[in-house]
C-alpha cells in the first residue's frame, strides 16, 4: 500500500481537534459540550506526506477524514487507463466517497495527498455510535450529506451546460485558494478538457488583459 503514515505529535492533535470541532459547530451550532467531548475522544490525528495515498479505490473506508491542513485530490482510473481527477479536498472538508462510506461499500475513488496533509479521522464505528446516542451528531451528518448532494448536482450541471472556458473561470472564481496549488494536468482532468485546451484558454484570457 502506498500510504505513508507518520507519528503525530500531541501538540498537533491539540491544534487539529479544536479546528475539527469548530467545523462541526459551523454546520451545527446546536452541538452540545457532551457531543463535542465524544468527538474529541473518538478521533485520531495523523499526518501524511505529499503524494501519499490516503485511501485506495476499491477499499471500504473505515474512518472519515477531516482535512485540517493540506490538499488532496480524488481520482479513478478509467477503462482506458486514464487518470481522471474527480475533485479536490482542501482544509475544512472531508476526504471521502460519501455515498460509499455511508453504505459501507468500497470507495469508487482513490484520494492522494497533493501536499503534506494533517487529517483528523473519525472511525465509522464511532460515528455510528454517536449518531445513535446524540441527536445533533445525526443532524450534522444529514446536513453534510445535503451539502455533498448539492455540490454534486452543481458539478453535473456545470459539465452539461457550461463551455470549457466558463468552467475554468468559475473554478478560479469559486476556488481562488486552490488556483496556485493544483497542477494544470489535474485541473484540466477535473474540468473535463485536454491540458492543451486549458493552456489555450489561459493564454486567450491573459491576452485580453
Amino acid at each position: 500500500m502506498n500510504k505513508v503514515l507518520l507519528p503525530c505529535a500531541e501538540t498537533l492533535a491539540k491544534q487539529a481537534i479544536p479546528a475539527y470541532l469548530n467545523a462541526y459547530r459551523v454546520l451545527c451550532p446546536e452541538l452540545t459540550e457532551a457531543e463535542q467531548d465524544f468527538l474529541a475522544a473518538s478521533v485520531v490525528v495523523a499526518d501524511y506526506k505529499s503524494r501519499a495515498l490516503y485511501l485506495q479505490a476499491g477499499v471500504v473506508q473505515n474512518a472519515i477524514g477531516f482535512v485540517y491542513a493540506g490538499l488532496l485530490r480524488s481520482f479513478y482510473i478509467d477503462s482506458d487507463g486514464n487518470d481522471i481527477t474527480m475533485g479536490f479536498v482542501k482544509e475544512n472538508d472531508y476526504a471521502t466517497d460519501c455515498a460509499a462510506f455511508v453504505a459501507r461499500q468500497p470507495s469508487r475513488y482513490a484520494f492522494q495527498c497533493l501536499e503534506p496533509c494533517i487529517i483528523v479521522d473519525l472511525p465509522y464505528t464511532a460515528m455510528a455510535d454517536g449518531f445513535g446516542r446524540f441527536k445533533n451528531l445525526e443532524t450534522y451528518g444529514r446536513r453534510y450529506k445535503e451539502q455533498v448532494l448539492a455540490a454534486q448536482q452543481a458539478r453535473i450541471e456545470a459539465c452539461l451546460v457550461e463551455v470549457a472556458e466558463q468552467r475554468y473561470l468559475n473554478f478560479v472564481r469559486q476556488h481562488p485558494d486552490l488556483f496556485g496549488r493544483v497542477s494544470l494536468t489535474h485541473l484540466a482532468s477535473y474540468l473535463g478538457i485536454e491540458r492543451q485546451s486549458l493552456s489555450r484558454i489561459r493564454k486567450k484570457l491573459a491576452d485580453r488583459r
